[in-house]
Formats: C-alpha cells, sequence, structure tokens
C-alpha cells in the first residue's frame, strides 16, 4: 500500500483536507501579521527637500543640518569646532542627578545661561564653542537643548570611525542653569568621578565608554600655554588610540612643565589628563578601560549607547529623528603602537585581560600637533 493510501485510511481524506487548510490559514495569518510588522517598521516619510525620514517631524532639521555643517563644520570636517560640540554636549547633559536636585540634563542650558554656567571651573574653554554656535542657533528656531545636542551628533559623525549618534527631538527650552561642581575635572580622584557619573546614572563601564570621546579631543586651558594639545595622536579619527596610549609609560610634558590635571605623557605634543590615566589604573575601570584597546567595534557600540543615554538625560517624549544624522566614514584600522613604542612600553593595570598584538609605526618618535584652529 502506498504511504499515502495509508494515511487517509486512517484519517480520511476529508481530514487531510481540513488540516492542510488549517495549516495554509495558520501561514497566511502568520505571512499578513510580518508583513504589518515590518510595514511599521520600515514607513518612511518623503520630505520636501527630497529626504527620507522615519517621521515628518524630523524633515524640518534637514535644512538645519546642512546649515551647522556650512556653518560650524566648514563644510563637515573633524575639526576643533566638532570636537568642542562633543565636549559641549556633555558638558550641558551631566549637570544633572537621578535623585534631583540638580541641573535639567539635557536641555542646553550652558548655551543660553552661559553668563552663569561658563563661570564653573569644570567650563573652562568652552566659551569659544558656546560663542561659535550661539548665533547659529538663534537663525535655526531649535531649543537650546535641540542644538546642542543635534550639533554635538553631527560633528561627532564628520570624524572617521565614530558611531552614528542617535538624535531625539523636542526638548522644551531650560528654565534654570545647571548647578556648580556636577561636571568631573582632571583633578578628581576616581572614587570622586564614579561617584558623579553613578549620581547622574552612570555605572563605571559606562563611564569609560563615554571617555572615548578624548579620541577626539583636546585640551585648551590645562596649560594655556599650549591650546588645542590632543589627547592621542590620531585626534581627527575616532579609534582606540587614545585607550592605547594613555597606558604607555609617560616621559615628558608636552608645554610648560606640570599643570594640575596632567600627568607625564609618552608623546612630545600630546596631553595626558591626570583622570583619564588613574581611571585607566584603577581595579574598578582597568579591564573596562584595556578591552577598548584595539577593538573599534566594542568602543563604536558602547560610546553609541551611552551617549543615547546622556543625550536625553532629564527629558521625555522625545521623537526619534537619529536619521537626520550623517553617516560617519568608516575606521581604516588597527591601530598601532607610536614610533619607538612597545608591548614593553604598557602599563597593563588588568593582567588577567591578555593585551592585543599590535604592530608598532616605522620611524622616529613624533611629536603630535595641535588640533588646527585652536
Amino acid at each position: 500500500m502506498h504511504p499515502s493510501s495509508a494515511f487517509q485510511l486512517v484519517f480520511g481524506t476529508s481530514s487531510i483536507k481540513m488540516a492542510f487548510g488549517r495549516l495554509s490559514a495558520i501561514v497566511s495569518i502568520a505571512l499578513a501579521a510580518t508583513q504589518v510588522a515590518n510595514g511599521a517598521v520600515t514607513k518612511r516619510v518623503t520630505c520636501a527637500t527630497g529626504h527620507v525620514t522615519v517621521n515628518a517631524a524630523c524633515c524640518k532639521l534637514f535644512p538645519i543640518v546642512d546649515q551647522i555643517q556650512r556653518d560650524l563644520f566648514d563644510g563637515g570636517e573633524c575639526g576643533e569646532e566638532a570636537h568642542s560640540a562633543l565636549r559641549l554636549t556633555f558638558h550641558d547633559a551631566i549637570g544633572f542627578s537621578i535623585h534631583g536636585g540638580k541641573g535639567g540634563g539635557a536641555d542646553g542650558s550652558i548655551l543660553v545661561f552661559n553668563a552663569t554656567e561658563l563661570q564653573f571651573h569644570a567650563n573652562g574653554g568652552i566659551d569659544d564653542i558656546t560663542s561659535r554656535q550661539f548665533p547659529v542657533f538663534q537663525e535655526t528656531g531649535l531649543t537650546p537643548g535641540d542644538f546642542v545636542h543635534l550639533a554635538g551628533a553631527i560633528g561627532t559623525a564628520n570624524c572617521p570611525g565614530a558611531p552614528r549618534l542617535k538624535f531625539m527631538f523636542g526638548r522644551p527650552p531650560p528654565v534654570a542653569p545647571a548647578p556648580d561642581l556636577t561636571i568631573p575635572e582632571p583633578t578628581d580622584s576616581v572614587t570622586a568621578i564614579l561617584a558623579r557619573f553613578a549620581d547622574a546614572g552612570f555605572s563605571p563601564r559606562e563611564a569609560v565608554a563615554l571617555l572615548s570621546s578624548h579620541t577626539i579631543a583636546a585640551a585648551d586651558v590645562v596649560d594655556v600655554t599650549i591650546p588645542g594639545t590632543p589627547f592621542d595622536s590620531t585626534v581627527g579619527t575616532f579609534d582606540t588610540q587614545v585607550f592605547l596610549e594613555v597606558l604607555l609609560k609617560g616621559k615628558l610634558f608636552p608645554g610648560n612643565g606640570s599643570q594640575p590635571g596632567e600627568v607625564l605623557s609618552p608623546l612630545a605634543g600630546e596631553m595626558r589628563l591626570q583622570s583619564d590615566f588613574v581611571i585607566s589604573q584603577d581595579r574598578r575601570t582597568a579591564c573596562f578601560w584595556q578591552a577598548m584597546v584595539n577593538d573599534q567595534e566594542r568602543m563604536v557600540t558602547e560610546f553609541r549607547d551611552a551617549m543615547a543615554k546622556l543625550q536625553v538625560l532629564g527629558q521625555k517624549n522625545l521623537i526619534d529623528c537619529s536619521d537626520v544624522v550623517p553617516v560617519p566614514k568608516a575606521f581604516k584600522g588597527p591601530i598601532k603602537f607610536p614610533a619607538t613604542f612597545s608591548r614593553k612600553d604598557v602599563q597593563v593595570a588588568c593582567p588577567e585581560l591578555p593585551f592585543p598584538n599590535l604592530a608598532t609605526v616605522a620611524g622616529p618618535a613624533p611629536t603630535v600637533p595641535p588640533v588646527p584652529g585652536s
């Protein structure tokens, strides 16, 4: 007897039809549900400018992105203004406490209450970028918080290797300046820094992730004789070089001798912040720091996620307009030891984590140039 005949004898022809009918109905329902779900995810709006976005409310932002690129970032450069715009987002948002009683978080208070907040010691060197941003901000019609955090996301996207940061739209105007002594300083202890981050809602791991920003950062006022001194030798690229170079044995100070907030640097022209170094060596954070070395994907992912939290501190009911942020160029790695340096120069503080094998750049020890425009 043919197997199908046996099946019919047991269940009957009508049963077979019913079974397959039910199966077809189930499959059809599942496919329809999938199409509905995919439609909800992939639905797009075409703006009058031709840009495509997930929410029509975001359409007004595309011309503003072009304006910010033109008027603040010289058409899309990863320069001093881009570095400073990212720094401004942190200084604006971190004056917040999950327990209440501090600032409004990511509300742009640092831009409109600058007469107050720029007097804070921790905000030294911020005056240049607030002065640059303020007239552009006035032209856009955005709220201060939306402008500061959109500009920070755009400036970061101009740096090769950077993540495409999220941008949430719709912050109300700030109502008051943030209080003083809410921004960690390079002279602070690791305990004090981690306590301030925790008060704002960030774990030690997230604190290290946020310090990825130092890969494209520079110091203007730690040593006022050498403004624009980078924290690593590849300041125009968002890479893990800063996590490597902070671990290298220090040899010199780049400017006018030892200044509060800096420690010996491994390279001429490069500044090593005291806070970065002690965080790289502390048992609570050393393994998080070392794990970043030559792991571009980890750094980008953890920085993007930590910034997504930072940029909405104290905010609610925002619209996701992340697709207005430009897509950064890819990082062409891997990183390398600076010329004349090798594994023997690394001050390992997390021995349980294998240190990556890295090549060394050929040639004499470099002198890192200051960031142009500083």
